[in-house]
């Protein structure tokens, strides 16, 4: 990964808070010429700094359903493990992101799921059949506070 300096930063944050703002607004605000802002936007998309971009969806949206966030434990933390979990985590949409942790725990993910009753389902059809998972815990969003 290469080094950033305080104007990647800058852009990196900047797109944070709107990864829509236009070349031209975005190089004015960083302090770069358009043509040096997009060579250096693009530069951190090539090394993978920036991975993509994405659209934030509302939860107030009625068919947003349920957010949970689940703990998993593992069998074992061996290599081959994690990439196996890792890999069936991606073949299930409802699983929004999930994180490799420290402490108690290996695995957080957040489920984005129609409600409780699908959750259910999702539980029994879905996590607990992953590869390796000794122990799931849930709990639910009640209330999304994000930056956007």
């Amino acid at each position: 990964m290469q080094s950033l300096d305080t104007i990647d930063r800058r852009i990196l944050n900047r797109l944070r808070l709107d990864a829509r703002i236009t070349n031209q607004a975005l190089a004015s605000e960083v302090g770069l010429s358009p043509s040096a802002c997009l060579r250096r936007v693009r530069l951190l998309e090539q090394s993978g700094v920036i991975r993509g971009y994405a659209a934030i969806v509302s939860h107030a949206a009625p068919h947003e359903g349920t957010t949970a966030i689940v703990q998993i434990e593992l069998e074992r933390q061996t290599e081959e493990y994690l990439v196996r979990f890792e890999k069936a985590v991606r073949d299930h949409a409802e699983i929004q992101e999930w994180y490799l942790m420290s402490g108690s725990g290996d695995y957080v993910l957040r489920v984005q799921i129609d409600g409780i009753d699908a959750y259910g389902a999702f539980h029994r059809d879905v996590l607990s059949r992953l590869p390796g998972v000794s122990r799931i815990m849930s709990s639910f969003a009640m209330r999304s506070n994000r930056r956007m």
